[in-house]
């Protein structure tokens, strides 16, 4: 295999988040790279700095973050998707290493989480070996 990454999953939703890390696992394999770390955080706002201790060790060639935000009765979850895509670009400038961004939302509804569960973490996956090509 070729380039390491390592995924973060957020525990909140943790049946529906492993079905998401099964994916990227198959699609980190099919783009011939492999997943040597598995982190799982309590919530998206850990997820930042879960991501800064992959990306700072020399054989981490990439992080994926998997989770999601869903909608509230409150700004909070938009607050903290904000916050933390901020926070997850920020980290991807600062160590030159692409984070693949698969969070659903902010603002998920149940009936959305389904159908873009294996498309998001697809697509994270698919997005840090672009990048690392």
């Amino acid at each position: 295999m070729g380039r390491n990454i390592g995924i973060v999953c957020v525990e909140f939703h943790r049946k529906e988040v492993s079905v998401m890390l099964e994916w990227g696992r198959a699609t980190a394999s099919e783009n011939e790279m492999q997943v040597t770390d598995v982190v799982w955080v309590p919530g998206c706002l850990e997820a930042p700095l879960a991501i800064k201790r992959l990306l700072d060790r020399e054989d981490i060639d990439g992080a994926v973050v998997l989770g999601i935000i869903e909608k509230g009765e409150t700004e909070h979850g938009s607050v903290m998707g904000f916050t933390v895509t901020k926070a997850l670009i920020d980290l991807q400038l600062s160590s030159g290493k692409p984070v693949g961004y698969g969070i659903i939302g902010p603002g998920a509804e149940p009936e959305h989480l389904q159908p873009r569960l294996i498309p998001h973490a697809r697509k994270a996956v698919e997005s840090v070996a672009q990048m690392l090509q």
